[in-house]
């Protein structure tokens, strides 16, 4: 039983933050959402997003609305590309700055909120700029309120305290996470989603997926880790196969959105290890490369890698993925297998090869998850001695 791997001696601190509005429909919150700013005494917002989708979706509509008859003024930065860049973060927030925006509405998927967490911090200290801040030369206790309006079913971002921004000339994507940030209110509504890609909607699904396989085997993960990492992954193979069939089956977008979120929530308290840690040097070096198609390309080999140290946690969250593992340790063939199989049953079968990489790449990426800032701290969370030769191993194996 995976109970006996959670070590009751210690003290957890379980995090459930952010006012989530959720369901078909709740983009029309954006306007309670906007007079409860109002009444804060905010008349300027600054608001970050993408080139397209916040208006093909529909969500567009309703924020501008919606402010406006709230009679608060807003400045739109729409340059967030994915994978973020301090740059984009700088330019955002110093737009901010000589507007005099009060707050930040991010709207997009994790590429756009995290930015917009960025930007927050940075419209409280005038002094600073982004690249201090993913460089940790400072540490933030206040930012901006921030509203998430999410527009992917993966990230959990609009419900943690984390963000995540490149920089480029380094090769370094680091992760923040700061109280700070956690947005005041967010927007989960599945009827935004219906136009998200095939790609995109496989993809960030599989974020999810990796979000609570790290968070509920990390060094300090606790019970209700282990509890939303079981939900999440039993509704993602349920209904990640509906929604790629059929992108407007609201149904499967709703349940792979809550599936996202309750994700977000249990890494938010259980943290990562080596999956994120790992992939964040892959699209640092190639920015072009999706996230959760890293993620994806990584994780059967760290099954391998961690199976041994939490069998009974990975067989109890895995079971409606690969049927038949019992938690003995010896099964971590069929584990990891059974996961890769899983993968391609669904769409993901790329290796990093397929995806440009070559095996010289190994020691820059290796010396990159030990030199980018923060990724040696999730390292440290693994449920097994994240070495270099075990990094190493992964991204060998990954090929």
């Amino acid at each position: 039983m995976w109970e006996k791997e959670i070590n009751i001696n210690d003290i957890k601190e379980i995090r459930v933050k952010t006012t989530v509005y959720f369901g078909i429909g709740a983009i029309t919150k954006i306007s309670d959402i906007s007079t409860q700013l109002k009444n804060m005494g905010i008349d300027k917002i600054l608001i970050m997003t993408g080139k397209n989708s916040y208006k093909s979706t529909g969500a567009w509509d309703h924020v501008e609305k919606s402010l406006n008859a709230n009679e608060i003024e807003y400045i739109l930065y729409d340059k967030v590309t994915p994978n973020p860049n301090v740059v984009q973060v700088d330019e955002a927030a110093e737009l901010g700055k000589k507007f005099g925006a009060k707050a930040v509405i991010g709207i997009g998927g994790g590429s756009p909120i995290d930015a917009a967490k960025g930007a927050a911090i940075l419209l409280e200290y005038p002094d600073k700029n982004a690249t201090e801040l993913y460089e940790f030369n400072f540490t933030p206790e206040k930012a901006v309120p921030i509203i998430a309006i999410n527009l992917t079913h993966g990230t959990g971002t609009e419900v943690d305290r984390f963000a995540v921004t490149t920089i480029e000339d380094k090769e370094y994507k680091p992760a923040i996470a700061y109280d700070c940030i956690y947005p005041l209110y967010a927007i989960d509504d599945p009827a935004l989603m219906v136009s998200l890609p095939k790609n995109q909607t496989l993809y960030v699904s599989v974020d999810a997926i990796n979000h609570v396989i790290e968070a509920a085997t990390t060094t300090v993960s606790n019970p209700f880790d282990v509890l939303l990492a079981k939900e999440t992954i039993r509704l993602v193979v349920k209904y990640l196969p509906k929604a790629l069939e059929n992108p407007n089956d609201l149904e499967a977008r709703y349940y792979l959105l809550y599936a996202s979120m309750i994700a977000g929530t249990s890494f938010d308290n259980g943290l990562l290890h080596f999956t994120h840690a790992l992939e964040h040097p892959l699209s640092g070096v190639k920015p072009e490369l999706t996230h959760g198609l890293g993620l994806g390309m990584l994780l059967p080999s760290i099954i391998k890698q961690i199976y041994v140290a939490k069998p009974n946690t990975l067989a109890a969250i895995l079971s409606p993925m690969v049927e038949g593992l019992t938690g003995d340790p010896s099964e971590v063939d069929k584990a990891s297998e059974g996961v890769r199989k899983w993968l391609h049953t669904v769409g993901l079968t790329e290796k990093l090869s397929d995806m440009g990489y070559v095996e010289s790449d190994i020691e820059k990426l290796t010396k990159l998850v030990f030199e980018t800032p923060g990724l040696s701290l999730l390292v440290s969370l693994a449920p097994v001695d994240g070495t270099e030769d075990v990094v190493r191993q992964i991204y060998t194996d990954s090929f």
